[in-house]
């Protein structure tokens, strides 16, 4: 009967697919679901839609680290827009309910987006959504789905849009173009390395309320490889905030103008008022990241002083200064109170450790992500004028150190051309290399063959010359500035690529003030240091090591011949010599840790020792370096609350009799560089025994200037009081320098009881 019922049933169908017609369709049997692939999956595809519900599905492979675990797990999820993600619902270690996933079999978790992506995430209506990024967790932390973040592309509802193709206005540069009192035009380079645009730029600020529309779509102009857009009916007093809004096929983002003179940043309210009076208050109810600014009606500085310059830059005696570190404020303003203690040191130069606009509010400055803006951690634009202005009444110079080798995500053409999935910049971007080619970088690496780059950092240069005139500049890392690829061994070898760039950027500089001085961190081979210092330029000289064993009275590795360019091809006066520097550590602190017997543990012993190396660094021809306090004897290490972390303050050392002592000589060794410049100039023939050797028989400078004058430095290191044979180039009555007595030489050589851990400095005159 079964048989006779399927035969049936055959014929009737046959019979019906006979007569059935060509369009009618023909029923087949659904072939079974294949089983879920390993990793991450969206329904209803993997492409998510901004205004739908989605579900997000994760199956473990067997070498992650979730596979079989059991208990539960959790998306760390949110909105990328570069390389921010936005309305995450929850800190890494924070589990809510909103982000723990289903469990849908061994191995298969999910997470629903629902009512819509868009509201789940809790996003403006306004806001494109192009991507979104996940990592699936234990409720613990420890274990990752994947070791990489996913991400989602995601359909938003924003559509196609029209760009008009329009040449630049004429006599608008990249940047803010202030136009007349109601008119801005703003102009945005983007191209990468293969000449390709993103899809549409948007102007987004507080003059059309944060909205992307067609209105705030910027023109494009392909051949300057710039968008731009032209803003009227601004109001010339008013501070608008703004950002560019730039939408990609590869994602989102919000960007801040690269040119920008002052920024508003989330950490702005961690800043005192008594630093940054009347600072606007971030508008975190209108959009994130870093957001650029204007004004078109600024009241322009009056400088006092127009006219300064540096007349010697091989007798320069340079202060380095951390403004965080330096007063009870760490601002502008506390600096500034402490301008009188400089001038009594006798400094001419103070170097200014970064501060150009640089990620959060406490640090060394060399995490930069703009460059035009000073950072409002120390003051207002008017503030950091008026510091200079005042350096200058008083004779002294103020040089910039600069960070140009690297900068932090954060700065605008690090993000446009970013690789989310690696982390690093794209292999497209123009500005910065995917991976640095030497091996001392830190964050992203400028490429500084690409011309973009070399624009912008000339740009930059005159700009902070022209603007707040400093007087020369400190590039840090300069080492770096090479696509030559090397590795520790090889890194400091002649580079003649690293020579034309560096050279290009000094001619910058020139071209802007002729008298500025060019110091670069390079510690490279001699013969690249040579060509460097024939252009005119100078060289940090690095002998930290030889002074700080002779601080805690070791002899070994205690020379200090590295310090001079004597005996060297360089030419005079192109090293800038130091004890200390922000990277090395402190004498002082070395001292009171390791050194030999007294002066471990006498402070008088410990700041005599200082003096005496003082002594032997100072009356030595070519420019010289101090770090902040160490004429003090700064005694705290530069590991205190991390490397670079916040030091505590020590002012009341100065009323501390010993350390008084240490101060007053650097103050009195000083004076007689600019007392007596022929003495350090080059013409000078010097002399010394400064070797390993002459540690126990006592180490000597002799001076001799073109016009007669000389000068005898005998030093005794060691722990002991000694009669030393001094050596003198003529007989006569010499001045002890330092107590004003006289002293009648009537030999080549005299023995001269000097007690431990002290110096005499005699003078022909």
């Amino acid at each position: 009967m079964r048989t006779y019922c399927y035969v049936l049933l055959l014929m009737i169908w046959s019979l019906w697919s006979c007569s059935s017609s060509s369009d009618v369709p023909v029923p087949t049997p659904e072939p079974p679901e294949p089983g879920l692939s390993e990793g991450f999956h969206s329904i209803p595809e993997d492409t998510l839609r901004d205004n739908e519900e989605s579900k997000i599905i994760f199956k473990a492979p067997k070498s992650s680290a979730l596979y079989g675990y059991t208990g539960d797990v959790y998306a760390h999820i949110g909105v990328v827009e570069g390389s921010n993600w936005l309305y995450v619902p929850a800190e890494w270690d924070e589990n809510i309910a909103k982000c723990k996933m289903v469990k849908e079999e061994n191995n298969v978790w999910s997470l629903t987006l629902s009512p819509t992506l868009r509201t789940w995430f809790g996003a403006t209506a306004n806001d494109p959504i192009s991507k979104v990024g996940v990592v699936v967790r234990s409720a613990d932390g420890l274990k990752k789905g994947q070791d990489a973040d996913y991400f989602f592309p995601v359909k938003d509802n924003m559509g196609n849009v029209t760009i008009t193709e329009q040449p630049l206005p004429d006599g608008v540069i990249e940047g803010i173009n202030i136009i007349n009192s109601t008119t801005v035009t703003l102009v945005f380079y983007d191209l990468d390395k293969q000449g390709r645009r993103k899809d549409a730029v948007y102007v987004i600020g507080d003059f059309n309320d944060w909205t992307i529309s067609n209105s705030s779509l910027m023109k494009r102009d392909e051949s300057a490889g710039c968008w731009w857009l032209t803003l009227t009916g601004l109001d010339a007093s008013t501070e608008y905030a703004f950002q560019y809004y730039v939408k990609s096929s590869d994602g989102n983002m919000r960007l801040a103008d690269p040119y920008t003179e002052k920024v508003l940043d989330p950490d702005d309210q961690y800043i005192p008022a008594s630093t940054y009076p009347n600072l606007r208050t971030y508008p975190a109810d209108k959009t994130n990241g870093i957001i650029s600014t204007f004004k078109i009606q600024s009241t322009p500085y009056n400088w006092q002083v127009t006219n300064f310059e540096i007349t010697d830059k091989n007798n320069l005696v340079i202060y380095e200064l951390l403004l965080r570190d330096f007063s009870a404020t760490g601002d502008l303003a506390g600096a500034l109170a402490k301008l009188d203690y400089l001038k009594s040191l006798g400094v001419n130069v103070i170097e200014l450790m970064p501060v150009q606009e640089f990620e959060a509010n406490d640090s060394w400055g060399y995490n930069p992500d703009f460059f035009f803006a000073m950072d409002k951690a120390y003051g207002t634009k008017e503030q950091y004028k008026n510091f200079i202005d005042e350096c200058h009444k008083k004779g002294i110079a103020v040089i910039l150190d600069v960070v140009y080798n690297h900068a932090v995500t954060k700065f605008p053409y690090v993000q446009m051309y970013w690789n989310s999935e690696a982390g690093k910049p794209s292999v497209d971007n123009p500005w910065f290399n995917t991976d640095a080619p030497h091996p001392f970088s830190v964050f992203n690496d400028f490429n500084h063959e690409s011309p973009v780059v070399r624009k912008y950092v000339k740009r930059n240069l005159k700009f902070l010359c022209n603007e707040y005139k400093f007087d020369g500049f400190r590039f840090d890392l300069a080492k770096g500035f090479t696509q030559n690829s090397s590795d520790e061994n090889t890194a400091s070898r002649y580079d003649a690529s690293r020579v034309v760039i560096l050279k290009d950027y000094h001619s910058a500089v020139m071209e802007a003030n002729p008298k500025a001085c060019v110091i670069l961190e390079l510690f490279t081979d001699e013969n690249e240091e040579k060509v460097f210092g024939q252009a005119g330029m100078k060289m940090w000289r690095n002998v930290n090591y030889a002074y700080g064993q002779s601080a805690m009275g070791w002899t070994e590795s205690s020379a200090f011949t590295a310090l001079t360019t004597q005996g060297t091809t360089m030419p005079f006066g192109s090293w800038v010599g130091y004890m200390e520097s922000h990277d090395e550590e402190r004498e002082a602190y070395r001292q009171s840790t390791y050194g030999n017997g007294v002066l471990k543990t006498d402070l008088s012993a410990k700041m005599k020792q200082l003096q005496v190396n003082a002594a032997f660094f100072f009356t030595v021809a070519g420019p010289k370096m101090l770090w902040q306090f160490g004429e003090l004897g700064y005694d705290v290490s530069i590991d205190e609350n991390g490397r670079t972390g916040k030091k505590p303050l020590h002012w009341e050392y100065y009323d501390v009799p010993e350390r008084r002592a240490l101060h007053d000589t650097y103050a009195k060794l000083i004076k007689l560089r600019f007392d007596h410049p022929e003495l350090f100039a080059s013409s000078v023939v010097m002399s010394w025994q400064v070797a390993i050797t002459d540690w126990t028989g006592g180490r000597f400078i002799t001076l001799q200037s073109a016009d007669g004058k000389k000068v005898v430095v005998a030093g005794n290191f060691t722990n002991e009081n000694r009669s030393i044979n001094v050596p003198f180039p003529t007989t006569g009555i010499w001045t002890e320098y330092m107590s004003n007595t006289t002293l009648d030489v009537n030999g080549v050589s005299q023995t001269i009881s000097i007690p431990a851990n002290e110096f005499r400095l005699y003078t022909s005159f």
